[in-house]
């Protein structure tokens, strides 16, 4: 299926029965940036959601369909009253440099001052650095990759004071 090349669609909650689609989005999204077979499947724990995940009340999950097409996904997980963590961040393969990824982020910001968020945390892979940065995220540090041990990953900060205000 050909999706539009432009950010059009509609974003929506995500549906527990959705949680396998999802996930093998994730792991194709992944996939894209030439990782082996054998990372993608040290990853797959990790990037796997559950109808239970969409559901909890800790998570939020926002689905991006254009043409009826899964493009993209994002999920949120509340860490305090102020700081919310962008649980995840992937767009299909083809649909990426198209402007959807940054739709997803856009909506994830809005959705996280909309919760009483100042701050909107991120653990990235490394490929999406420069996404985050172009996008207005401060970096802090790294953290080990839960999945891939001695495997640092960029951690980035979004101050949400201006989703705040309007």
């Amino acid at each position: 299926m050909t999706v539009a090349k432009t950010t059009a669609g509609v974003l929506r909650p995500a549906r527990a029965e959705e949680a396998q689609a999802l996930s093998q989005l994730a792991l194709r999204s992944k996939a894209h940036w030439g990782y082996s077979q054998e990372f993608i499947d040290a990853c797959r724990d990790e990037l796997s959601y559950s109808a239970a995940d969409i559901l909890s009340p800790y998570m939020e999950f926002v689905v991006l369909e254009a043409a009826g097409v899964y493009v993209g996904f994002y999920a949120l997980q509340r860490l305090s009253q102020t700081d919310i963590e962008l649980d995840a961040l992937f767009v299909t393969p083809t649909c990426i440099g198209r402007g959807f990824g940054r739709r997803l982020l856009e909506d994830a910001q809005r959705a996280a001052a909309k919760r009483g968020a100042i701050r909107l945390a991120i653990q990235g892979d490394p490929n999406a650095e420069q996404f985050y940065l172009a996008a207005g995220a401060r970096r802090t540090g790294a953290t080990e990759s839960a999945s891939i041990p001695g495997r640092l990953l960029p951690t980035f900060v979004i101050d949400l004071a201006s989703f705040a205000r309007g």
